[in-house]
């Protein structure tokens, strides 16, 4: 079989973009957002100067933005602010006291249980809301134990992943590649369409997640207060009556028995002294240490100087050594009023009454420079060291807009619960049924979160994520991209020319396993929607019926196991649980190839290949 020609430029050139695309969404230094609006302004600029025509006629550039009003990403939208409803109002509640008290029996059955519940309710919930819900129980459960949480909290979170793998609704990538597909003229997937392959393969899957990843995972510590040994990014403020005002930092730092670390001396508003041994503090000076919640607190009552945030000296007003003070950990999670912003942009200390110390990213030294921690932008899996009083952290918590890791979290709850739970199920019926397409039955349901008093708008607002609509918006205009102009026929040649002479199964079984690599180092919702029409490319090549490779794309980009940063729901637990990337590798990796050659064992067996 020769090489397939080269196709046209327009077609080069969106896959050359493809590719830059793919680069741009997995680098931590470029903002998602931003790089989804590079790519969309790179399409619509190179369309408009160079016009593209094909036997469909001209391919007007504003297509491209069609994404924002397309009724997957309206779906997907909906799905985030009804499952809001369900956290505002501890719906799940019930189901959190219920493991709770049954791990007190039998831990090794309530663990079967614990991984089946997370992965049922992922199929029909997004996943974030039960790993938020899961979390504070798993880490209260372990310390009673007197064992390391690390043990459960990766096998839970992975068990959410595969179960959302179940229906159309488990994930915005099931949304996503059923649209698409539907887009490109296959008949459209049901709710369960593909719920028997995803069932079988799971529950493999959570044997292995159940009796080896819990043996495998190495023992690390959680972030729980006086047992955290996380490094946190800090300042301590020097005031007039500090002991250390006026002396040398060499004699701070043996105050503190040459344990302190001191990364940067702050004076006035934008002045940076040079740490050196002999550089003399002064009342006003800020010096930012790096060290673990329990040495920062040390270092603050030994020098006499104080932990505090936002540009605000601690009064009398707001204290941070009375008797009734509590340091915790908070989680900054998908929908919180924390999420891309910054303290001082949600006037952290006057609307919540508590004071942010300290900041940790995910195994990364944040570098605040001369702004302060009030100023850095959060991000979701960020993890910050809180304090104040008893009753404004029991508040706090009751609020249920933020995750707090500690063993007495309070759970939202709420009389309105069960009317949040009976919204979201008439959302599953009303689609699963073929009553209303998921977008206009997910839609009517977060409009009737809203109008019941579930949640409120601002409750709506903050369940949005811009992310997640811009990566949708550019992922779709690169799949209408590839698709008008054969760039995706381009890829599906080469992918048949590669496997020329093997057996179905096995292409199927490659194209899986393709986006499978591919999920874990870019977006997943990218993957899928570049991965759909190549795959039905192929199979039209091959004289296949193209559903089961649509199916084999959307499995493979859900396979999020072997990075933290595949999915975002890997962060909260990479950062609860204390994990370095190194563990995801090592317990999902072989979760990967478990899920890849299961599914290429069921699917052709399934379609008769």
């Amino acid at each position: 079989m020769p090489f397939p020609e080269l196709p046209n430029y327009h077609a080069l050139f969106v896959l050359i973009l493809t590719v830059i695309a793919l680069f741009l969404f997995r680098r931590d230094d470029i903002p998602l957002e931003t790089s989804c609006v590079i790519v969309l302004l790179l399409l619509t600029i190179g369309f408009t100067l160079a016009p593209f025509h094909n036997h469909n006629g001209h391919l007007e550039p504003m297509e491209f933005f069609t994404g924002f009003g397309h009724e997957a990403l309206i779906a997907v939208c909906a799905l985030m602010v009804a499952g809001q409803g369900l956290v505002r109002t501890g719906a799940l509640e019930p189901i959190g006291r219920f493991l709770g008290r049954i791990w007190k029996a039998s831990p090794l059955f309530s663990l079967l249980l614990t991984l089946l519940i997370a992965a049922i309710l992922s199929a029909f919930v997004n996943n974030t809301p039960i790993v938020v819900l899961l979390l504070p129980i798993l880490i209260s459960v372990a310390l009673r134990a007197n064992t390391s949480p690390s043990s459960l909290l990766m096998p839970m979170g992975f068990a959410t992943l595969i179960g959302g793998m179940a229906t159309t609704i488990g994930t915005s990538t099931n949304l996503l590649v059923v649209s698409v597909a539907a887009d490109l003229g296959l008949e459209k997937f049901g709710m369960f369409d593909f719920f028997l392959p995803a069932s079988l393969a799971g529950i493999v899957a959570i044997l292995y997640l159940w009796l080896i990843a819990p043996r495998i995972i190495p023992e690390r510590q959680a972030i729980m207060k006086d047992t955290s040994p996380r490094v946190f990014t800090a300042q301590l403020h020097i005031s007039e009556s500090s002991w250390v005002n006026g002396k040398s930092l060499a004699e701070a730092i043996n105050k503190t028995e040459g344990l302190m670390k001191v990364a940067r001396i702050q004076r006035g508003s934008g002045a940076t002294i040079i740490p050196m041994p002999d550089a003399r503090i002064k009342a006003g000076d800020k010096l930012r240490v790096i060290d673990t919640p329990d040495k920062l607190k040390e270092y603050e009552q030994v020098l006499g100087a104080k932990l505090f945030k936002q540009g605000h000296l601690v009064d009398d007003d707001h204290p941070l050594t009375a008797e009734n003070q509590q340091l915790s950990e908070l989680v900054v999670t998908p929908g919180s009023p924390l999420a891309g912003k910054t303290l001082k942009d949600v006037s952290f200390m006057n609307e919540y009454g508590l004071v942010a110390i300290a900041l940790h990213r995910a195994d990364k030294v944040v570098d605040m420079h001369n702004k302060g921690l009030g100023k850095v932008t959060l991000h979701v899996g960020d993890v910050l060291l809180i304090q104040g009083g008893q009753k404004e952290i029991a508040e706090f918590k009751k609020r249920g807009e933020i995750l707090i890791l500690d063993a007495t979290t309070d759970l939202p709850r709420s009389h309105r619960a069960p009317r949040a739970l009976w919204i979201m199920l008439g959302i599953v019926f009303f689609a699963a049924v073929g009553i209303l397409p998921i977008a206009i039955s997910a839609l009517a349901g977060a409009l009737l979160m809203i109008l019941t008093h579930c949640i409120s708008w601002r409750d709506a607002m903050n369940a949005l994520s811009a992310q997640v609509v811009l990566i949708v918006a550019s992922s779709l205009a690169l799949g209408i991209a590839m698709t008008e102009t054969d760039g995706a026929q381009y890829i599906a040649e080469i992918f048949v020319w590669a496997t020329d002479g093997t057996p179905p199964m096995i292409i199927l079984s490659g194209l899986m396993l393709l986006l499978a690599l591919l999920t874990n180092v870019v977006s997943n919702n990218a993957a899928a929607v570049i991965g759909t029409p190549i795959a039905i490319s192929v199979a039209t090549q091959l004289n296949l019926p193209p559903e089961p490779f649509v199916i084999a794309v959307l499995f493979g980009a859900n396979m999020s196991f072997a990075t933290p940063m595949a999915y975002k729901t890997n962060l909260l637990v990479m950062n609860a649980g204390g994990y370095k990337f190194s563990d995801f590798i090592k317990v999902g990796v072989p979760l990967v190839i478990l899920m890849w050659i299961s599914l290429s064992i069921i699917l052709p067996i399934l379609y008769g290949f």
